[in-house]
């Protein structure tokens, strides 16, 4: 199996010098996402705790209601990539067909292939209306990110999604390539852990794209952090679903947007 980075050889120009030397790059790959043998999405990866995120992408898509309706998940290595084999019920299965979605995502891309504006812009479920946390508890959550992004510290080029509590502190993480994909597998991790994202707070290293809102609104989750700015829709769409959306949020401090 991949493994998540790979050394590779560079030649730096630092202080008027060539040099050669090694960096630590973050590695992607093609990911196939089935279900009964049947392809549903292509999405570029890190491949890491990727049987949470074929557990996270199920749920966040709406095409299983809770992680036990996934009856299997295999790991298969394919020509050119991986494949996550999942086997549902054949009620899920009518319904994901009937929807005919097929998705080819890039790596920056949390909704390629959508057959419909109407699909992109789907409703999203409201959430339990959560409580403004007190700046030093954001700050809290935020700086509890750095230490635990290992990918990131030894390649300098993966997202993060957390989900941080008073209670626990960061109890969960998760990294990738792909900010859809590491929020995707962050869900299927606390899934699986029996972790309730109403009971604290989604942190992200990233902006706050429509799709990372659905994403959290499909969770649950009342409060979402991020250390970039969101975009307008994204914060129209947090309003509507009743989420406390926190961004540019640094040492300095943070922006509220709805």
């Amino acid at each position: 199996m991949m493994h998540p980075s790979s050394p590779t050889d560079r030649v730096a120009w630092r202080d008027g010098a060539f040099s050669h030397g090694k960096r630590v790059l973050a590695e992607e790959t093609a990911i196939a996402i089935t279900y009964n043998r049947t392809t549903h999405a292509v999405m570029m990866a890190t491949p890491a705790d990727l049987e949470d995120f074929a557990i996270g992408f199920s749920l966040s898509e709406g095409i299983v209601p809770a992680p036990d309706a996934i009856e299997d998940v295999a790991i298969i290595e394919a020509e050119g990539g991986l494949e996550l084999r999942m086997w549902i019920p054949p009620a899920h299965m009518a319904a994901l067909e009937k929807r005919r979605r097929r998705l080819a995502g890039a790596t920056g891309c949390g909704m390629c292939g959508l057959e419909s504006l109407g699909e992109a812009l789907r409703p999203v479920p409201d959430v339990p209306r959560g409580v403004l946390p007190d700046p030093e508890v954001v700050q809290r959550a935020v700086a509890s990110l750095a230490d635990a992004q290992a990918l990131n510290a030894a390649t300098r080029a993966v997202h993060a999604a957390g989900f941080w509590s008073v209670e626990s502190g960061l109890a969960a993480l998760r990294e990738d390539v792909g900010r859809h994909n590491a929020l995707d597998k962050l869900g299927g991790a606390m899934a699986r852990a029996g972790l309730h994202a109403g009971s604290g707070i989604l942190v992200l290293t990233s902006r706050i794209s429509i799709e990372l809102v659905q994403k959290a609104a499909r969770m649950g989750a009342p409060i979402v952090v991020a250390i970039s700015a969101p975009t307008a829709l994204a914060v129209r769409t947090a309003a509507q679903a009743g989420i406390i959306l926190i961004g540019v949020a640094r040492q300095d401090g943070y922006e509220i947007f709805s």
